[in-house]
């Protein structure tokens, strides 16, 4: 093998005879071939981005379509310096795919007690938008009871009695609203800023900005239970290098143990001659952002072969900690072992993590479903606050929760045992912890039903600018250009929701 590898290493990269067509266009006459791969080119980068091999950080111009683009190694993002002090290091965002029902954990509305079986009022249908899926008749009183807790004095439900011990704690923003009311785009909405799902998600975004604190492990997780669909924009990297999508795990990585027989020296070997094959690939073909991923992913492996496992054995946490976590419990062992994991990537400096939980969608048998989701996160969530609070990690980890619409205040399939709510995305919560957020407060509401957001509302896109400010990042500074444009996190800009900060 190292016979041969020394041969390949050694290889005249000048020979002719092995020209791509690629190459073959861009030298044939009168410019013409030159065109025709610019087009092709083009058509690449509208897959997979526009990136270069360059690794030192600075703005690039690709030699043959000429976009300029600032690229940097996988440990460093394009950002030199904050452009403002930093409130959060890192971000977990707790995703709960489907669409958990407002009304029925953050959002208490006692008028619907009231109004259970009947039709909204008019005084209060005028201010709701009219969306085929959110129905005004056949009003569906929450089957839960809400209470206050805490120095605050924060509504919460009875789903969530271990989170609710940590209300001052929590920023709630009951304002929040988009206007697709279907899965797909409402998630790409929530996690991307638009619904077409051709953007990058917005981790993909911070660890293109940032990069990562540790070079051994992926600077952008996610991790998948209790079914959660995948919908890849949620983590993909769009039209950025595709290097920065994030790396979906389970509770570790698999084959990270090298195969029998295999020394180390003899992988180093192995990626030495994969590299050297790659970089001559590349020269001879142009920009090439899935090979570019490739081979920064072939690199972190080999390093995480030595990393990785120590950071996803939790033999190490006491019983306390596992107990904490709800790790004894079956119901939240699934969920309570990837929050722990979380915590144990952020200590490892891991820039963005993104935890999955499906099955929220209650089109029926609403009390059933979200006694079950409540009952296998609510522990595991709580234990993720309270963990961070004492190691000191929460004051600069941001923690978002949240789904890609709530649920309307109207009952789906009659309302006995069977009766579930269908998709509200003119109003719904989420909230945050953490980071630099002030806890203990509520900013936004919907109407006294809950059917939209009426004061306050906060699109996505804002929410995502607020991820931005809390990490030092000035949401117009943070850009990629792109057939001439400056495509920012935010699309065209939106507001920071200063409100919710300490200090804002």
């Amino acid at each position: 093998m190292s016979v041969c590898n020394e041969a390949v290493l050694q290889a005249d990269d000048s020979q002719d005879w092995r020209r791509s067509r690629r190459a073959w266009l861009l030298s044939s006459g009168v410019g013409l071939g030159a065109i025709a791969a610019r087009q092709l080119l083009g058509e690449e980068n509208l897959r997979g981005g526009v990136t270069s091999s360059n690794r030192t950080g600075g703005p690039v111009t690709d030699p043959v379509n000429g976009v300029t683009t600032l690229s940097g190694r996988a440990t460093e993002g394009v950002i030199v310096a904050p452009h403002h002090e930093p409130s959060a290091r890192s971000v977990i965002v707790l995703f709960m795919g489907g669409g958990p029902s407002h009304v029925d954990t953050f959002d208490p509305k006692p008028v619907l007690a009231g109004l259970h079986g009947g039709t909204v009022p008019d005084s209060i249908a005028r201010e709701i938008p009219r969306i085929a899926r959110s129905p005004l008749h056949n009003l569906f009183a929450s089957p839960f009871r809400f209470a206050k807790h805490g120095q605050s004095g924060l509504e919460v439900s009875e789903l969530y009695p271990e989170l609710a011990r940590h209300v001052d704690e929590l920023c709630v923003i009951r304002g929040m609203r988009h206007d697709s009311p279907i899965h797909a785009p409402a998630e790409y909405l929530s996690l991307t800023g638009t619904g077409v799902g051709n953007r990058p998600s917005l981790g993909a975004w911070v660890t293109y900005g940032l990069g990562s604190e540790n070079r051994d492990l992926p600077s952008f997780m996610v991790f998948f239970s209790n079914g959660e669909t995948l919908r890849e924009p949620g983590w993909a990297a769009g039209f950025l290098p595709a290097r920065y999508q994030g790396t979906r795990v389970d509770r570790g990585v698999p084959n990270l143990a090298l195969p029998a027989g295999l020394a180390p020296s003899d992988r180093r070997q192995q990626l030495d001659l994969l590299g050297k094959l790659n970089r001559k690939h590349l020269r001879e073909r142009g920009s090439a952002g899935e090979l570019e991923a490739r081979l920064d992913s072939y690199e972190l492996a080999y390093r995480m072969q030595t990393s990785a496992p120590e950071a996803f054995d939790l033999a190490g946490e006491t019983a306390e900690t596992r107990t904490l976590y709800g790790l004894d419990r079956k119901e939240t062992a699934e969920f309570g072992e990837h929050c722990l994991l979380a915590r144990r990537m952020v200590e490892r400096g891991v820039r963005f993590i993104q935890l999955r939980h499906g099955k929220w969608d209650a089109h029926g048998k609403l009390v059933e479903n979200h006694r079950g989701n409540c009952l296998a996160t609510d522990r595991p969530i709580a234990g993720l606050l309270a963990d961070l609070r004492r190691r000191g990690l929460l004051d600069q980890t941001l923690v978002i929760w949240g789904g890609e619409f709530g649920r309307t205040p109207a009952a789906q399939g009659g309302l006995g045992a069977d009766a579930g709510r269908d998709h509200s995305p003119s109003g719904y919560t989420m909230w945050l912890a953490g980071g630099g957020v002030r806890g203990g407060q509520v900013i936004g509401a919907t109407d006294p039903v809950g059917y939209a957001a009426i004061e306050r509302p906060v699109h996505p896109q804002n929410l995502h600018a607020t991820v931005l400010h809390a990490l030092g990042i000035e949401q117009h500074q943070l850009y990629y250009e792109r057939h001439n444009r400056r495509e920012l996190v935010t699309v065209n800009g939106a507001e920071v929701v200063r409100e919710a900060f300490s200090a804002s």
